[in-house]
């Protein structure tokens, strides 16, 4: 544990048997702004309105059909459980059918001094521990799912202190810091602080596709494998979390070096929570020359490179 003020608080480990970066990224962080307007720890629009957790998301509906654990992030008493609620996205349920069910499938654990955390997104029939259980931190508790008031597989982790809210990246509730670690007194262990590094934005999805896609395409039931005779060769990245200004360019070049498709979306007119680019041609006769295949995405923020990534495919 560690002391936040006067109070002892429980150290944090990361909630979720995933990578950062590979099959998970963080989505959203606490809104810190009270009132209108957001803001998360660093400064930035990470968040939306009101939000009082961290949001961790799979990367599609495929890894959460396999299995992906929830870990009690610290030792503690499970004080409350749900479970039964089905795993099927808001926009399908609507919100009526969710209220007073928002959380979903989740999990209260009291970590004692007046902390808990809450565990919600939990997919159904996945809980594996009982009101009055004492867990250990990292203990597998329950799976990611698709329940309550969520569009996608994620876990939304809730802290609180005497009935409070507390942003685990920046505990002391001061103002967000623009530059830094992971905040000042951070409830984090140094290996979860460092494995959700903060990024400007991330790329939740990459790769290529034998057909065009969609968002709702790319998580389920997932992209054609591209090949000589695929309807078409297409590279995609999904992006999240974009900003007004955003400019984005995809490109993809053959196995001669020429480039053979393009893709530079006009500059971000609003924050997006995730936006699909993607840049690729038809299929010709005969299907295409065998050889590698080259993309390569850029994110330019500012006039200043953010992110960007090189990917391929080899066809036979």
């Amino acid at each position: 544990m560690s002391l936040i003020g006067l109070v002892l608080a429980p150290a944090l480990g990361f909630p979720l048997a995933c990578e950062i970066g590979k099959t998970c990224e963080v989505q959203n962080y606490v809104d810190r702004i009270e009132g209108p307007g957001v803001g998360d720890y660093r400064c930035g629009s990470e968040t939306y309105e009101a939000h009082n957790g961290v949001d961790i998301r799979l990367a599609d509906m495929a890894a959460q059909r396999r299995g992906v654990d929830v870990l009690a992030p610290a030792a503690g008493r499970v004080s409350r459980v749900r479970d039964g609620v089905a795993d099927v996205s808001v926009r399908v349920r609507g919100q009526a059918a969710v209220a007073g069910q928002e959380c979903g499938n989740g999990i209260v654990i009291d970590h004692g001094e007046g902390w808990e955390s809450q565990a919600c997104h939990l997919a159904q029939g996945s809980v594996k521990v009982r009101i009055g259980e004492t867990v250990r931190a990292g203990q597998p508790i329950a799976r990611v799912g698709l329940s309550g008031n969520t569009e996608y597989p994620h876990l939304h982790l809730t802290i609180r202190h005497l009935g409070r809210v507390v942003d685990p990246f920046r505990p002391d509730g001061g103002g967000c810091e623009a530059v830094g670690g992971p905040g000042t007194g951070s409830l984090w262990t140094a290996r979860a602080a460092v494995m959700m590094s903060y990024k400007p934005a991330a790329m939740l999805n990459v790769g290529f596709s034998g057909q065009t896609l969609t968002l709702d395409g790319v998580d389920d039931p997932g992209p054609v494998p591209a090949g000589k005779t695929a309807p078409a060769l297409l590279a995609y990245v999904r992006a999240i979390n974009l900003r007004v200004g955003d400019q984005q360019s995809l490109v993809v070049t053959g196995p001669d070096g020429k480039v053979l498709a393009e893709a530079r979306p006009a500059p971000q007119a609003r924050n997006q929570a995730q936006y699909l680019v993607y840049a690729g041609r038809k299929t010709p006769a005969g299907g295409w020359p065998g050889g590698i295949y080259h993309a390569h995405y850029r994110l330019v923020r500012d006039s200043a490179v953010v992110m960007e990534r090189g990917f391929e495919v080899r066809i036979p």
